[in-house]
């Protein structure tokens, strides 16, 4: 209890030094980066497929080939976020994170110069391999680096950033939409993904390898634990039980964010143009880029909301209170957004619910697992989560054609109750150091 007191008492930076803040610096803008390109993504993806298919293309087809691209991302995040975060255990934190920024700045630039649909998806798969890799590795990185009292705030800063590179990408995509014809844009945008290749640099030259992975790979280097390994999560009763946890937990996350969030610029088309008249198109492209950020906004606060959360009443009363409000918010937004004004304040609070709770997903993975199998269980829930997430999109779009947005994004917000039937098996991790 004395330890639990003198945690309580100290400030986010007592302790704290110059590097400590650099590591957060760098993991923040290697997320951030990361989540600007599937934003990217998000407002440019119906224009691409458009523009791929050609004129003779209707709005169906559009929609059919927006999702298989939409899924071969997600499959990709998935496939990357195992096998990367494997790697992180391995390799180290540091050059997993150098390598898998690499690969998604190449591939989503290069996903601008696409001349068919087959090779944007091809594109946005191996753009996700890197997508779904960085997490886990920044996230460990963090984790590892900063001490008890201020790892659930270091790791809500890092999560609460992602939804700045949203924002950024509303900016691109505004920027464009008012000079260019959408038409065209998609190719610029995705251009400008590949910038974070830069960050690469800082984290050669600057950023060193935690001490707890050290410790750890030195053990396994003495037969003392292996380093990374799939079957290590399922072998040890209590850490079996912690991944069958962050799984679940993370597929009612991944579920509610991707099958329901990114279909804010549809419905706000939807809104706003409802006939898809040509002179309304830039104006339309406009006012969704300003509710994007207004939803990203949302999302920053609610990311941060959930440290603040979790530190004073835990990581289950923190999940339990996400879980009910986006429950109650996100259908909200789909059935009473019927203008620019109105979709501003729904988005926003969207955006807060919906970030509030994939953040307690960077505070609380981590503590999860031992440092030999932090990157490979943080992966392991998080893109599993996604592999099914893949599957839901493939149904939720012919659902989408037959009921609409509303409906479906109701059916599908059935799955914040399950995420509450899981709470009673979660660990309480508040006020616990990482396990070793």
């Amino acid at each position: 209890m004395a330890n639990a007191a003198l945690t309580e008492r100290k400030s986010f930076t007592a302790g704290l030094t110059p590097y400590h803040y650099l590591v957060l610096v760098v993991a923040c803008l290697g997320w951030s980066f990361d989540t600007m390109d599937q934003w990217l993504f998000v407002f440019a993806k119906q224009h691409a497929i458009r523009s791929l298919l050609g004129t003779a293309a209707t709005p169906n087809d559009v929609a059919f080939y927006s999702n298989i691209a939409t899924a071969a991302l997600m499959i990709g995040w998935a496939t990357g976020g195992l096998l990367f975060g494997m790697i992180g255990d391995k390799l180290g934190r540091t050059r997993t994170m150098a390598i898998t920024i690499l690969v998604y700045a190449l591939f989503t630039g290069l996903s601008g110069l696409s001349q068919t649909w087959e090779q944007f998806a091809a594109f946005r798969f191996l753009t996700g391999l890197g997508v779904g890799g960085e997490f886990a590795a920044g996230a460990a990185l963090v984790a590892e680096t900063f001490p008890a009292h201020s790892r659930a705030v270091a790791l809500g800063i890092v999560q609460a950033t992602s939804a700045l590179g949203n924002v950024t990408a509303g900016l691109i995509n505004l920027a464009f939409a008012s000079y260019l014809n959408p038409a065209e844009s998609w190719r610029y945008m995705f251009a400008i993904g590949i910038v974070p290749a830069l960050l690469v640099v800082v984290i050669f030259f600057f950023v060193r390898e935690p001490e707890a992975w050290v410790n750890a790979r030195a053990l396994a280097k003495k037969g003392q634990g292996g380093l990374g390994t799939i079957p290590g999560l399922f072998m040890d009763p209590v850490i079996r039980r912690n991944t069958f946890v962050g799984l679940s937990l993370a597929a009612v996350g991944v579920i509610g964010f991707w099958c329901i969030s990114v279909w804010t610029p549809e419905l706000l088309r939807g809104v706003l143009n409802p006939g898809n008249k040509a002179e309304l198109k830039q104006m339309a492209e406009q006012r969704i880029s300003f509710a994007g950020m207004a939803q990203n906004l949302g999302g920053f606060f609610g990311a941060l909301c959930f440290a603040w959360v979790a530190n004073r009443i835990g990581r289950r009363g923190g999940f339990a209170v996400a879980l009910l409000a986006c429950l109650v918010v996100v259908p909200a937004t789909f059935f009473l957004t019927s203008s620019f004004p109105t979709a501003l304040v729904f988005f926003f609070c969207m955006g807060f619910v919906l970030l509030y709770l994939l953040g307690g997903f960077t505070v609380y993975f981590p503590e999860l697992f031992p440092t030999r199998l932090r990157s490979t269980g943080t992966g392991f829930c998080y893109n599993v989560a996604r592999f099914i997430t893949a599957g839901a999109l493939f149904f939720s779009a012919p659902f989408v054609k037959s009921y609409g947005l509303p409906m479906t994004v109701l059916v599908i917000s059935v799955v914040f109750v399950l995420g509450l039937f899981v709470l009673p098996f979660a660990p309480e991790t508040k006020d616990k150091p990482l396990p070793e």
